[in-house]
């Protein structure tokens, strides 16, 4: 053959026997043994994503962490890129505000916002800089080891710096450090503008890889690498978790469908966990999730991996309830929305994020029924808005409304009227009549919002006959995550049992206190209705026929009017302005200043220049703040409208 020939010979290899991602995954898997770092997960992301490298960083994700050794100190990175013209204008001062909360600095104060630059960045003029960019990058930094490493903030900012190094760009951002849990962690909220203000595109490989090696590579030079005995001591810990863990994902790489052979055990670059391994596999057949099939062959379940991380979670969630509930003795509970969930009354024990990236919150309510309750709340659930102590009641969204079924059943062709429900709600004893067909209202007025039911005339709806179907779906998309919480009031039962107002407890004397449990909480109630009933008696508004307790009629009214009349009083006397008390279906007009809370509720203050009424609040009127609004009220509740009379109805 002539050396033109050896120029052109060209190797073809044929047609492989095995098509598609088992070959592909044998390959790959030969490879990775051999010491190349690709996976099966990995090509097969790349092959999905053929954009993967586009952006910033794709090149420096090949090379960062190349040095890296074994025994390198370990660092998780969750990051998340979040749409702001999707996740909302007041997305970025809900997670900054989130982030800064209280109890989560070294000594459990409240979190402090940094920069590149700065210790006391300014988040307003961060969020002003923010508002107009497409996207942003939410992270959170947790090293295994940062304890030992203690300050933080000197860490996070070496580590961006390496970051705008990879990137070719300056980055703006802002950090807080958490120490409130048993691994402290840096969150850190990066704007998506590059420093010539285009949009910063991060490669996925960067994101996905090259920022973890980084900051591994950081604390290894801050720490040095991990001794023999950390390392021993990290794998012993796992042996026993009912958790996802780092062993398990040495496992599940290492087996071959679903199989782990005496041959893959005995590769050397395992000698070192290979006692641990061992005894993982033994721990995890004991939970029913692998089995020896021979002496040395394990077979892997194939839900053994989420039902770890479902044991994980609700460890998780065991202990946040214990640590809430300070050693009182309750039994524990996880609410579990469906169509069998039955209501939960109680007060807010806890309260934090299960999940700091997503802002998922959770509640831990001390319930009437004597039980501790964790409550997942739906995706930027406003945690503000439910304080300590505060009584709340918690609903499935999947379950029908009963007062959707009331309105459907006295619906008359296709019309409700609130005369005739007043009529038949003054017949029943219990509850204030008109507080009965006001809350009917205003779960109508909501209903109008969505285009489900249509005010006729004032007091007369047209609704449709499937109305408790309807709601129940409105509500389920509305509320997400299917939980849907109603404050009851903002005071600890403590304050409501001797306050001028409107109060929850007020509303179970009304109702004889049914529900209540003997232990836990629902007997903190029961004294608490006690004493509330002492006050009333004093204030003339009840009186005791020895074990009897006979309430002044209109109670909720009275007590409401008390409230309202010493408030106006107050803003009085601040403002100039005279105070115009509102009747019951009389539609008042102004400009919407500020609202104000009581413990009849939260009331708003409209202001027509000359004057001033308080009037029920609702979140939908927030946005307009300083604008002209008009509301019609009825009974304790009411209907708005944006503008003046001829304005659009909300």
């Amino acid at each position: 053959m002539s050396r033109s020939d050896d120029d052109r010979f060209r190797v073809r290899p044929g047609t492989p026997k095995q098509r598609g991602d088992r070959f592909i995954t044998q390959v790959l898997r030969q490879a990775s043994k051999a010491g190349a770092k690709a996976t099966p997960k990995a090509a097969s992301k790349a092959g999905r994503q053929p954009g993967a490298r586009l952006g910033r960083g794709h090149v420096a994700a090949r090379f960062a962490g190349a040095r890296l050794a074994p025994n390198a100190r370990r660092v998780a990175i969750k990051a998340r890129l979040v749409n702001l013209a999707k996740a909302g204008a007041r997305s970025t001062a809900a997670h900054l505000r989130y982030i800064e909360r209280e109890g989560v600095d070294r000594q459990g104060g409240r979190g402090r916002a940094y920069g590149p630059t700065t210790d006391a960045a300014d988040l307003d003029a961060f969020k002003e800089r923010s508002q107009d960019d497409r996207h942003q990058f939410r992270l959170i930094v947790s090293p295994e080891d940062a304890g030992q490493l203690d300050d933080l903030r000197t860490y996070t900012r070496h580590l961006m710096a390496r970051m705008e190094a990879d990137l070719g760009t300056r980055l703006e951002w802002v950090a807080v450090d958490h120490w409130n849990t048993d691994n402290p962690h840096t969150h850190v909220v990066l704007r998506g503008k590059d420093d010539t203000g285009k949009d910063l595109i991060i490669a996925r490989d960067y994101i996905a890889e090259g920022m973890r090696m980084r900051a591994s590579e950081l604390a290894t030079e801050w720490l040095g690498p991990r001794t023999e005995l950390e390392i021993q001591r990290g794998m012993a810990r796992e042996v026993d978790q009912e958790r996802w863990t780092s062993l398990d994902r040495t496992l599940q790489r290492e087996a071959v469908d679903g199989l782990l052979t005496p041959q893959a055990l005995a590769q050397p670059r395992l000698q070192r966990q290979r006692q641990m391994i061992i005894a993982r596999l033994q721990r995890l057949q004991r939970m029913g999730l692998v089995t020896e099939q021979q002496p040395g062959t394990w077979a892997i379940h194939a839900d053994a991996e989420p039902t770890l991380r479902a044991l994980g979670e609700r460890g998780d969630i065991i202990r946040t309830l214990q640590w809430a509930m300070g050693g009182r003795q309750r039994e524990l509970a996880v609410f579990e929305p469906g169509e069998e969930a039955r209501a939960i009354v109680g007060r807010v024990a806890d309260k934090g994020l299960a999940d700091e990236l997503y802002d998922k919150g959770y509640l831990v309510i001390d319930g009437t029924d004597g039980k501790a309750h964790y409550v997942a709340l739906p995706p930027r659930t406003e945690l503000e808005q439910f304080p300590a102590g505060a009584v709340v009641e918690v609903k499935g969204t999947t379950e029908v409304r009963a007062a959707d079924c009331t309105i459907a059943a006295l619906a008359v062709d296709g019309l409700y009227r609130t005369d005739q429900h007043l009529a038949l709600a003054q017949a029943a004893p219990g509850r204030d009549p008109a507080e009965v067909v006001a809350a009917h209202v205003r779960r109508l007025e909501a209903l109008r919002r969505a285009g489900i039911v249509e005010r006729i005339a004032e007091g007369i709806w047209q609704v449709p006959p499937d109305l408790p179907d309807r709601g129940r779906q409105h509500d389920a998309q509305r509320l997400g995550g299917g939980v849907a919480v109603d404050l009851k009031s903002h005071l600890p039962i403590e304050r409501q049992a001797r306050v001028i107002g409107a109060t929850w407890l007020d509303q179970q004397l009304i109702g004889g206190g049914q529900g209540l449990g003997e232990l836990g909480f629902g007997s903190e109630v029961r004294s608490a209705l006690q004493q509330r009933a002492d006050f009333l008696a004093e204030q003339g508004l009840a009186e005791r026929r020895g074990q009897r307790v006979v309430l002044a009629r209109n109670l909720l009214a009275t007590l409401r009017g008390r409230e309202l009349a010493k408030a106006a009083e107050g803003i009085a006397a601040e403002t100039g302005l005279e105070h115009r008390p509102v009747a019951d279906g009389q539609r008042v007009a102004g400009t919407y200043r500020r609202s104000i809370q009581l413990a009849s509720g939260r009331f708003a203050v409209l202001d027509d220049g000359l004057g001033f009424s308080l009037v029920p609040w609702k979140p939908v009127i927030e946005q307009r703040l300083g604008q002209q609004i008009a509301a019609t009220v009825h009974g304790s509740g009411l209907s708005w409208e944006i503008g003046r009379k001829q304005g659009q109805s909300i």
